[in-house]
């Protein structure tokens, strides 16, 4: 992913208002983000629990999505995957995303979800980059360059949900 400035991300964002992309919280360490290894920038709000942005590329430009899901976790005790980066994780290690549609269908209420790494660090899973405490990838025949173009679709037809 190529690196993106605060102004970039502002400016990036499809389901929340120009007010609403000044006011949330952007990461201020992105001159030290792996961005050779992120197909996403994903970061969690810490002055909101239930928010979570993520800034991919689509159509060779950046694409931010506001993201919302459950502050509190039930069911500890099972195991979830990510349904873009296919890692299973314990307890609340993968969360219901969900995010308010682009355009009119978004004022009107609609929505999309995904289930996704709750610290959104598909990329950096995939290509091994971070471990797991507790959780698994699976030994795919897939070489690590399938599994990132793999995870990349997933995420690109997600976002395509939002459009429709």
């Amino acid at each position: 992913m190529k690196p993106l400035t605060e102004q970039d991300i502002r400016n990036s964002f499809i389901n929340c208002s120009k007010g609403e992309a000044k006011r949330l919280s952007v990461p201020r360490d992105l001159d030290e983000r792996p961005w050779d290894d992120l197909d996403f920038l994903g970061w969690r709000d810490p002055g909101a629990p239930d928010r979570s942005y993520l800034v991919t590329e689509r159509d060779g430009r950046p694409v931010g999505v506001t993201l919302r899901f459950p502050s509190s976790q039930r069911g500890f005790l099972h195991r979830s995957m990510c349904s873009l980066c296919l890692t299973t994780h314990p307890g609340g290690g993968v969360s219901l995303m969900t995010a308010r549609k682009a355009g009119v269908a978004g004022r009107e209420g609609n929505s999309v979800g995904v289930y996704m790494c709750t610290d959104l660090a598909c990329s950096l899973y995939v290509r091994g980059k971070k471990s797991l405490e507790s959780g698994t990838r699976f030994e795919e025949s897939l070489t690590v360059q399938e599994q990132i173009a793999r995870t990349a679709g997933n995420l690109a037809a997600f976002v395509d949900k939002l459009y429709v």
